[in-house]
């Protein structure tokens, strides 16, 4: 078996949200600890990590605590600007996940950790009984291109990978109203079958399949 994969000292943001991996991450970042953070990681060409908030806000509160899932995703920065001082727009995209073995908060309140990479999913094509999650997800994809002149970038990136179990449940996973703490257990999901199966049931509940 091949050596775990492990990052020391990973820089970590905590959000009110779940990044998938190949997912779409937008950020307004003003706070100081992620200025330092993402110029660091953006001129290194690094990573940082996204993990889901379980306490505290997004931004740091005098005297509160924050705590996170151990479960995140690598984020890797391919887009970014500067419009003025103190704030920096970026978009990132999610890469692998991890899980975290160690973490400490630095004295400025930035989180940094000590992960282990976990294996990306399995390819495993769709079967025949969830073909209608795919088509649907499809359908939604052709909509949002013909609206492509429209302001806002895509909330999708290509390739379309629409015969694979986790990337389509993934999407669903981030184009869903679902509770952060739902799409946590999703996201930690090892078997991409399952997810999918999961992520169809909801879309029949709500009846964007039959």
């Amino acid at each position: 078996m091949p050596a775990t994969l492990t990052l020391q000292s990973l820089p970590l943001f905590p959000l009110s949200a779940v990044l998938f991996p190949d997912g779409l991450l937008s950020l307004r970042v003003f706070e100081v600890r992620y200025l330092d953070m993402i110029s660091k990681c953006r001129k290194a060409g690094a990573p940082f990590g996204v993990v889901s908030l379980t306490k505290g806000n997004e931004v740091r509160q005098p005297g509160a605590q924050e705590a996170f899932s151990q479960v995140g995703t690598l984020a890797t920065i391919h887009d970014y600007e500067q419009p003025q001082a103190g704030l920096m727009l970026v978009r990132a995209t999610g890469t692998q996940r991890f899980r975290i073995t160690a973490s400490d908060q630095l004295r400025h309140g930035l989180w940094v950790a000590d992960v282990e990479r976990l294996p990306a999913d399995m390819s495993v094509p769709i079967p025949e009984d969830l073909q209608g999650t795919a088509e649907a997800l499809q359908r939604l994809i052709q909509s949002l291109q013909l609206k492509a002149d429209q302001p806002g970038p895509m909330p999708l990136l290509p390739p379309w990978r629409l015969d694979d179990c986790g990337w389509v449940a993934n999407r669903w996973c981030e184009l869903l109203p679902l509770p952060v703490a739902l799409k946590q257990r999703l996201m930690e999901l090892d078997n991409p079958l399952v997810r999918l199966e999961l992520v169809s049931d909801v879309l029949t509940r709500t009846g964007i399949t039959t």
